[in-house]
Parts: C-alpha cells; structure tokens; sequence
C-alpha cells in the first residue's frame, strides 16, 4: 500500500485536530467542549451535507446509476446487522450480539464527511447523491437488530412498542435533518445554492474539524471501556469494517460506480454508529450494555477509519479499477 495516502490522510487539519483531541485526554489537559456546542456541530455537518447532496442529485437526476446504488446501500444496511450478529453470538448473548450488529449495521455520517473532505483534497470527484445513500443507511439496520432480537431470545418473544421503534428509527434528529435538508436542496436546487453557499460551504471545513476535535476528545475517554470488552470485540470492531468496505467495492464495481462514489460507498459500508443506533438501543434493548457498542464503534472502528481505513480503501480502489 502507498503510504503517501495515510500521510496525505493525517496531514489534512480535521484528522491532526482529532489526534489533538485525543492528545489532550491522554496529557489530562483540561481542554473540554461545553455540552450544547458538538450538538450544534453535528447538525450543521448533516445539514450542510445533506442539502448539498439535494442539490447534486437534482442535476444528476434518477438514473439508473443512482438507483442501482441506493438499492445496494439498503442491501448492505439490512445483510450487516444479520451476518454480524451470528458472529457476535459465538462470544455474546442475543442482546449484546444484536446491539452491535445493528451498530455496525448503520453508518457514521461523520466519517462519510471525512472520507468527503479527502477526496476533496485530493482532486477526486464525487457525486452529491451519495448522501442519499447515507440517509437510506441509517434506519434498516436498527429495525434489523430489534427483529433479531425478537427471533432469537430464549426467555420468550419480547414485545416493542413498534410505533416507538420506528419513531425512532426513522424520525432521529439526524435521519430528520440530514432527509430534510436533502429534499430542500433538491427542490431549490442552484439558486438554493448560491443563496445558502457562504454557510454551507465556507463555514464547512471549520466546523468539521472543530467537530473532530471534540471526537478526538470523546474517542479517547472511551479507550477505557476497551479494558471489559476483550480482544474479541476489538479485533471484530477492526476487521469487520475492512471486510464490510471490501464487500462494498466489489458491488461498487460490479455497479459501475466512478472511484469516488465507490470510496464513499465502502466508508458506508465499514463505518458504525455511535449516535442514532445507540439512542435506538438504550430505548429499545435496555439489556444490552452500552460500554460495548458505544466504545467498539467510537473509540476503535471510528479512529481507526478515518486514519487508517480512508487511504485503505482509496488503495482498494486503485488495485480494482485497475
């Protein structure tokens, strides 16, 4: 593997203010971001992705191309969470299992962004409609998880409040926001763009690293909780994103995607939550213990792409389109 793209990956000010985070937890700095303020953070990141994925998508239009990749994005959401769980049943009960299948089921928008800014950085095209396929990913994998949970416990069928779980699954402030500024950037399309374009394009980068300096922050307090999952969890919350991106690309390139759509594809398809599917669990599967999928998903698989796993994947990709 070429090593400029991990340099070239590091190098970027987003990626280097995360390690200044995690810096910061290591050497007991007190260095803290008040609570209302990564909230705030996060919901520009989705909201200015999301419309610019709106506007994007409006001039590629609904070809067959997109639809071919929101289907496989839905696919990948629904086949994760089953195959994982049957893997995680090897060393955890039903409930654990099926909280971090669905975990690793559904995606990091912020990774998504990062793997973005990269390709930015290195002159490689990308089409808006991707975000698309985010916002597809982020609910099947929770309604996967609850449906396994349902199937598989062995003290009698657990009842959901469906209305809840759905409520939940789909109508998150992130699913929300980031669906919502999709369907306005659609509508309003350039001249929406260019009205909005100082806010959502200059302020981007900015936000985004002062987000991954708060993450960096997060990550770190949550190595810790490393200590009671084992080697088995941190080993799975390595390998299955590289096997879940290799999955990725094959379909990308049996699709036909361009290379940066294809990169963005398999970050998807590796990438974990440590937002929506965790709110969705503690509610849902009180059983499940949050230290395991939460620091799995924040503390490894989420440092270790967007420093490791980004580049990896460009490499991929390089190998395959040959």
């Amino acid at each position: 593997m070429d090593g400029s793209l991990i340099v070239s990956n590091i190098l970027n000010p987003p990626v280097l203010f995360f390690f200044l985070g995690m810096t910061a937890v290591f050497v007991k700095s007190d260095l803290e971001i008040p609570a209302p303020v990564p909230k705030l953070l996060s919901l520009y990141l989705l909201f200015a992705i999301g419309f610019k994925g709106g506007v994007e998508l409006i001039k590629s239009g609904i070809t067959q191309e997109v639809i071919l990749t929101l289907l496989a994005a839905m696919l990948m959401a629904c086949f994760v969470p089953i195959y994982t769980f049957f893997l995680l049943r090897l060393r955890l009960d039903t409930y654990d299992a099926a909280a971090i299948a669905a975990t690793y089921g559904s995606i990091s928008a912020v990774t998504f962004i990062t793997a973005s800014a990269f390709l930015t950085e290195l002159g490689i095209a990308f089409d808006g409609y991707m975000v698309a396929a985010l916002a597809l990913m982020e609910s099947p994998a929770i309604i996967v998880g609850l449906i396994l949970v349902n199937l598989f416990t062995t003290d009698g069928k657990r009842d959901f409040a469906w209305s809840e779980v759905l409520q939940e699954a789909f109508l998150n402030s992130s699913v929300f926001l980031l669906v919502g500024s999709l369907l306005i950037g659609f509508l309003t399309g350039e001249h929406g763009w260019q009205v909005l374009e100082p806010f959502t394009q200059g302020l981007f980068y900015g936000i985004l690293t002062f987000f991954l300096l708060d993450m960096g922050l997060v990550a770190a307090r949550r190595i810790k909780d490393l200590q009671k999952t084992g080697i088995f969890l941190i080993s799975f919350a390595i390998l299955i994103p590289i096997l879940n991106a290799g999955i990725g690309l094959l379909i990308a390139r049996f699709i036909g995607m361009p290379q940066g759509d294809a990169l963005l594809f398999a970050v998807l398809c590796a990438s974990a939550s440590y937002i929506a599917v965790p709110a969705a669990m503690r509610l849902t599967v009180p059983e499940a213990n949050p230290s395991l999928y939460v620091s799995t998903a924040l503390a490894v698989t989420f440092p270790f792409n967007i420093i490791v796993g980004i580049p990896l994947y460009l490499y991929g990709i390089n190998l395959l389109w040959r």
